[in-house]
């Protein structure tokens, strides 16, 4: 052994760094470290309402179509309140919407507890907390979207994604699993019980952050500052471009609604629990090796790349006949959905003026969340006429399919570069000189 070869490398631990998450933000903004806690706390435990909701409604009925109606009673609030939510969240303080919010959903969860608690738990409840929740996310997320440029800075922002894209992995991958167990083994209502906590924890953390107000060029809500904010997200193809090819990618191919059924189709319903997690654990791959991130500038194209091969990797779980299969197929393709939302995110973030941010993230909102809420009543809708499994591959080469072509038809989401589009150019110019020290004062001679 040589005298080199006890040396160390020194470019092993900036390859290492490189590889692994970067934690500016973190160090950065005590906002950011408050929030990211509560995210934390608050979404272990939406995934036990998530997974045991479509588990009750299934006991409940037996019907498949009935499990994907959730997402066509969400739809509506959705789109109202997406779009007032964002008009409200650049003209109210954020961290109030955030507050309120959050206690709203805490009394939901409530509400599902006592139902649950019931000899005989009604049905309609289950709807109607479903639509509320909608409404309330609704308005909260784009709060929290445009909260996230305020307490980052600007170069900060792809590692502050791919950390709010992890916070969501960990939940979601020990919130589904865990929730297999509770639910089987010792009922709904301690999934309930425990969102209900979570909620409690999110509200306590979230009192901490600093106020946010309005920006002073910030117009009232009304519609029309809602057109306002649609008018210029059409006139940017770029951006219009990651709306609809997420969009597609969950009308089509997002199988969640089914999976109670398809773990019951491949006799393994002990693995309904690792299914709802096996998406999250993918992703959180993605995150925990997201360092590359930093050095990918087309984000546009990565989108629809990511996009198409996550309805390849879902059609391979359709056709697939072995749970353990299935289980890999789901996970690659929750890798390849958190590689474009990581993109989706930063494009939005990196090019919307201050004045604008929360009705695009209202948008925004619409953008990933009426897909998947349209996906489950398309998956669960084509499960009941020709199968599970039909739903979940057919659905998968349709999105491969129609993300093709969108890309086809938007030329500039392919060429978005960020190095020289004109939006994140003059965002990165103004932020910059925002964050520049005043020059100091000559002192009058005497």
């Amino acid at each position: 052994m040589t005298a080199e070869s006890l040396t160390p490398d020194p470019a092993r631990p900036s390859r290492l760094r490189s590889v692994l998450p970067d934690l500016a933000p973190w160090r950065a903004s005590a906002d950011f470290r408050r929030l990211w806690l509560a995210g934390l706390v608050t979404t272990f435990g939406s995934f036990l309402t998530f997974v045991a909701l479509p588990v009750q409604i299934k006991e409940l009925t037996g019907s498949a179509a009935a499990v994907g109606a959730i997402g066509a009673v969400e739809l509506v609030p959705l789109i109202v309140f997406g779009l007032y939510g964002g008009a409200l969240a650049d003209a109210l303080d954020k961290r109030k919407l955030i507050l309120w919010t959050e206690a709203g959903q805490a009394v939901l969860s409530a509400a599902l507890l006592v139902n649950a608690l019931l000899p005989t738990p009604a049905i309609w409840p289950l709807y109607v907390v479903a639509a509320l929740s909608s409404a309330l996310v609704s308005v909260q997320r784009p709060a929290l979207d445009a909260l996230l440029p305020r307490i980052v800075a600007h170069d900060h922002l792809p590692a502050a994604a791919s950390l709010n894209a992890l916070r969501w992995q960990v939940g979601g991958v020990a919130g589904p699993a865990l929730a297999g167990v509770v639910v089987a083994y010792a009922g709904l209502g301690w999934a309930y019980g425990a969102d209900l906590v979570t909620f409690v924890v999110s509200v306590a953390l979230a009192v901490g952050l600093s106020p946010s107000p309005a920006s002073h060029e910030a117009a009232k809500p009304s519609l029309k500052a809602i057109a306002e904010g649609a008018r210029y997200a059409w006139s940017r193809k770029e951006l219009l471009g990651t709306y609809v090819v997420d969009i597609a990618a969950m009308l089509f191919a997002l199988p969640l609604a089914v999976l109670p059924f398809l773990a019951d189709e491949l006799n393994a319903p002990w693995s309904l629990g690792l299914m709802y997690a096996a998406m999250p654990a993918g992703a959180m791959v993605v995150s925990l090796t997201s360092g590359w991130t930093s050095r990918v500038h087309r984000h546009g194209r990565a989108v629809v790349l990511a996009a198409a091969l996550w309805g390849v990797a879902v059609a391979a779980a359709g056709v697939s006949r072995n749970v353990w299969l299935v289980l890999l197929f789901l996970a690659l393709g929750g890798a390849a959905d958190m590689v474009s939302g990581v993109f989706r995110g930063v494009m939005w973030n990196q090019t919307i003026p201050d004045e604008l941010r929360g009705r695009l993230a209202g948008i925004e909102l619409l953008s990933y969340s009426v897909g998947p809420q349209l996906g489950q009543t398309y998956t669960g809708g084509v499960a009941a006429w020709k199968g599970v499994r039909t739903s979940v591959w057919s659905g998968g080469l349709l999105c491969v399919g129609a993300v093709g072509l969108l890309a086809l038809c938007l030329p500039k989401l392919m060429t978005y570069d960020a190095r020289t589009n004109e939006h994140a150019v003059r965002l990165r110019e103004q932020r910059g000189a925002a964050a520049a020290p005043a020059p100091a004062v000559a002192p009058a001679e005497g």
